[in-house]
């Protein structure tokens, strides 16, 4: 059996099994543990089996999403906030607050699950933006626009136009593994693909890039379930 990994946000581990008996490829995924296992025939080639995986990939996310624990944002709790779990209490304060301790709500209120969101994605844009300014100036590239989304399937992207695009739910990971996503896009305006070549530009701009690879492969997902409905 061997292990193949389908690229998203988060990536998701899937253990490969041939089977003589198997007559066409089967996705399933255990109610345990959330393992993924992908069955295929003897003769199967690899390229049909992963085109498969690629086809079934929104059921397979859907079926994970729903054994996976959901962290709903409210006073009184906590959420993740620059890869520390900070509380999120009522204060003396005019406004909704996010400090580097805590967030704050004002007195009485109800967290406004909206305007903290809208918050957040103010702060992830800042430090994503500060980032790719920070790495494109080392390159001697500049980029055409940045926009910041809510995506599952990935936590960035760069366009052949020079376009960056991050998910906003990197502001709730530590700042390393942030930085580490911007050099990774940034690297895309020099080497548009994943050769070797692209990854020697990665290290040169963030020398430990694996170990933040590796927390967004095994961490990814713990951003995507604080939720916010108020």
């Amino acid at each position: 059996m061997g292990r193949h990994t389908l690229e998203g946000n988060p990536s998701i581990a899937v253990d490969l099994r041939r089977s003589a008996q198997a007559r066409r490829l089967s996705l399933r995924v255990s109610r345990l543990d959330g393992r993924v296992t992908l069955t295929m025939p003897a003769r199967t080639p690899d390229r049909e089996a992963f085109a498969f995986l690629r086809a079934q990939e929104d059921w397979l996310r859907g079926h994970l999403a729903q054994l996976s624990p959901v962290v709903r944002a409210a006073v009184g709790g906590a959420m993740l906030l620059r890869g520390q779990e900070v509380p999120i209490r009522h204060a003396d304060v005019p406004r909704l607050q996010i400090k580097q301790d805590a967030i704050w709500v004002p007195n009485g209120a109800k967290l406004n699950g909206a305007a903290l969101q809208a918050a957040l994605k103010v702060l992830a844009r800042d430090a994503l933006a500060a980032a790719s300014d920070a790495y494109a100036a080392q390159l001697g590239v500049t980029y055409t626009r940045l926009t910041i989304r809510d995506t599952r399937s990935r936590w960035g992207s760069c366009s052949s136009a020079g376009a960056l695009m991050y998910a906003w739910r990197l502001i709730l990971a530590p700042p390393a593994v942030l930085d580490y996503v911007a050099a990774h896009e940034v690297a895309h305006l020099r080497e548009m693909n994943h050769a070797p070549a692209f990854w020697a530009v990665v290290a040169g701009l963030c020398p430990d890039y694996e170990i933040h690879r590796v927390w967004l492969r095994e961490n990814g997902d713990q951003l995507h379930r604080i939720q916010f409905d108020d």
